[in-house]
């Protein structure tokens, strides 16, 4: 049985240090997607490792203009886009039927820099959220699809759960805070 594993990405924003630290650790990685901003890493990342990239562009990548790609695999073709063109920061109702339009059973996109993974309308959405400027208060996430002729799994990776003694970067609100009234 032909299966794939898909480490999924997306608004790295120039910096790839966690995810260079995330390829440290993965293994059996047939595909990485990069749903845009910037699609520069994407380019870079193509030329550091040997595993298939493929990356769109986002809305900081210059231009308005809609990038998506149809990545094929045993279950069905993904649909990866940026987001920012359907809409995804208000609902996924244009990201699905421009899947449906696509012949696309999923849909991969990034633009909100929140991780979720969901099913509807038997339309499977990943956003792998950031790693680097997460806005769902981690310290930053990616996507793992898995593949087989029957199956379609998918599932968000939380950077702080394997890499519990690193600092995922800024101080947080709270913490400012507390230092500040150190200062009192």
């Amino acid at each position: 049985m032909s299966s794939m594993k898909i480490f999924v990405i997306s608004d790295t924003h120039g910096k790839l240090n966690k995810v260079r630290d995330v390829l440290t650790k993965l293994t059996d990685v047939d595909l990485i997607l990069h749903a845009g901003d910037y699609f520069q890493d994407a380019k870079a990342l193509s030329a550091e490792v040997n595993i298939p990239v493929i990356g769109v562009r986002g809305n900081c990548d210059g231009g308005g203009r809609d990038d998506y790609e149809v990545v094929e695999t045993e279950y069905g073709n993904i649909l990866l886009v940026h987001g920012h063109c359907q809409g995804v920061d208000y609902d996924l109702s244009s990201l699905g039927y421009f899947a449906m339009e696509q012949d696309c059973c999923a849909a991969v996109f990034g633009h909100t820099h929140r991780a979720a993974v969901l099913e509807e309308e038997n339309i499977h959405f990943i956003n792998p959220g950031s790693l680097n400027l997460p806005r769902d208060g981690s310290g930053g996430s990616y996507a793992i699809i898995r593949t087989t002729e029957e199956r379609f799994d998918a599932s968000v990776v939380y950077y702080d759960t394997i890499f519990r003694n690193k600092k995922s970067g800024g101080s947080g609100f709270i913490k400012s805070i507390l230092n500040y009234s150190d200062r009192l």
